[in-house]
């Protein structure tokens, strides 16, 4: 019988009816399909079977719809709260009903505190244990339409059920009850873990136009200005907040730069003997000479330079240029016997170190005991790792003068203390203050001086801000003293006009008055 191409394709087209089962069980179907076409038309129709099977195959497989896909989830899987997506999809439909409904939405940042250290301390099974139990706790603390997403690691966000009214005192209420929910003990296994944290909130009639962008945004900015203030802290979006933020970020991004422009001052501060009143040394200090805002004090751009690796940099530029005034005030007749110069934590774990002093020592010519190396009392607090041991050994080996700065804070122990060639103990400010009237305080100078005594240590009070304190430092037994009520401190040029008055007075003798006869 003649080969009819209709009836072929006819024939092939009713075999392939089902093409999405002939695709997906190919190897089944094409004996089928070639035994239907050499039926219909012999060897041709093999031959057009060949020829033709492919073709419609691929035009069937175009038409057929796309094999079932596993629909995208909402939720996340270890709290199942929302996916930031899925958050922002919601909280896009919620803000463009509040003009028409009249009604009012806050958002609220959540963060728990220092979460990254609680999953190296306790391992993942426990932090996401934490995470579970501050999940639950806040879709408890919250009613069953408002939305709850969790945003990153530790982080989450909340949106409120629009409301007719929401002011703020609701909104700060509603914050410290999340807060005290959130920061219930954790029960685990062997241990229960307390956790802090920082809560952010804006609420949507503190901006002008309130999208779901804008308010996350806002709660955000919030939150990570609670978390500046430290943990456990809650925190309004107020108008000036976004302004107070990008300055500060400006500032950051300038201060990134400050030793690259030239414009990191050194300040000399002044420190006195309390038994003769004379000048002992002078403490070098940073300053920021800003272009537009003028003269900026450490905590402006200290952070930034380390962030950035820059503390090695402004160690070496504070150190040249306090051993530069040494040889200024030599070369001028006038006695500073030493110069203190701040060397972070970083910088003693540095293996250049010593070497980078002992050049600058070289290249002034100057004797290693007119140098005073100052270390915080936190880098050696419990045990310092075995660089910053060599590296301060070395450097008191060398003949520098070591003191240990802000004593009282840091929790250093005595056998840490006695471990490393400590000279001198710089008592903290926050011991110092109102020590003329604080009985408390006088008895805690006390007990500085009497150990340090004790250890064949010299003491040095900072933060002395009136005569008062300067006089009860004196009785107490603290033999020297720097701070306001010495003097601020002053650029270089200043120092040389300072050292002159103060020199003048202190040589200057009382003047006793006769009596009228």
């Amino acid at each position: 019988m003649p080969l009819r191409p209709d009836s072929l394709v006819n024939t092939l087209r009713r075999t392939t009816q089902n093409a999405g089962a002939v695709w997906r069980a190919l190897p089944i179907a094409l004996p089928v399909v070639t035994l239907a076409a050499w039926m219909a038309g012999g060897e041709t129709g093999l031959l057009v079977a060949a020829l033709l099977l492919p073709v419609l195959l691929l035009v069937q497989r175009g038409a057929l719809p796309d094999a079932p896909r596993r629909a995208p989830t909402d939720s996340d899987g270890l709290t199942g709260l929302l996916l930031p997506a899925a958050f922002g999809r919601k909280m896009a439909a919620l803000a463009r009903s509040l003009p028409q409904s009249g009604r009012t939405t806050a958002v609220f940042s959540i963060r728990i505190d220092g979460f990254a250290q609680i999953r190296d301390t306790h391992g993942d099974q426990d932090a996401d244990a934490v995470l579970r139990y501050t999940a639950d706790r806040i879709r408890g603390a919250l009613r069953s339409d408002d939305l709850v997403a969790r945003s990153g690691d530790a982080t989450f966000l909340i949106a409120l059920d629009p409301v007719r009214l929401l002011d703020l005192e609701s909104a700060l209420q509603l914050a410290v009850r999340l807060q005290t929910a959130i920061e219930e003990p954790v029960p685990l296994r062997r241990a229960s873990i307390l956790s802090t944290s920082s809560i952010g909130f804006c609420l949507a009639s503190r901006l002008r136009d309130a999208t779901a962008t804008t308010l996350t945004q806002s709660a955000e900015m919030a939150m990570n200005e609670a978390r500046r203030a430290g943990d456990s802290n809650i925190r309004a979006y107020t108008a000036d907040m976004r302004h107070r933020v990008t300055t500060r970020r400006k500032t950051e991004g300038e201060a990134a730069r400050t030793l690259d422009r030239d414009q990191i001052r050194a300040w000399y501060q002044p420190q006195i003997s309390t038994d003769t009143g004379q000048v002992t040394g002078f403490e070098v200090l940073a300053r920021w000479e800003h272009p537009t805002r003028g003269i900026l004090a450490p905590h402006e751009f200290l952070a930034v330079l380390s962030q950035t690796g820059q503390m090695a940099r402004l160690a070496d530029f504070m150190l040249s240029q306090a051993l530069n005034a040494i040889r200024a005030w030599d070369e001028a007749g006038l006695n500073v016997p030493t110069v203190g110069v701040n060397f972070s934590g970083d910088e003693l774990r540095s293996p250049s170190l010593l070497d980078r002093v002992r050049w600058e020592l070289d290249r002034t010519d100057l004797d290693p005991a007119r140098l005073t190396v100052e270390i915080l009392e936190n880098v050696i607090a419990g045990a310092p790792d075995d660089m910053v041991v060599r590296n301060v050994e070395a450097l008191a080996g060398l003949g520098c003068t070591i003191d240990l700065d802000d004593f009282g804070t840091g929790h250093a122990s005595i056998s840490s203390i006695r471990r490393l060639p400590i000279a001198r103990l710089k008592i903290d400010r926050s011991f110092v203050t109102h020590v003329d009237t604080d009985p408390e305080q006088q008895r805690m100078i006390a007990a500085i001086v009497t150990m340090a005594e004790r250890l064949g240590l010299e003491t040095l009070a900072e933060g002395v801000e009136h005569a008062g304190e300067h006089t009860m430092l004196s009785q107490l037994g603290c033999r020297h003293v720097q701070g306001f009520g010495i003097a601020r401190p002053m650029p270089f040029a200043d120092t040389l006009g300072w050292i002159e008055k103060h020199r003048a007075r202190v040589c200057t003798p009382p003047q006793i008055r006769r009596k009228s006869g």
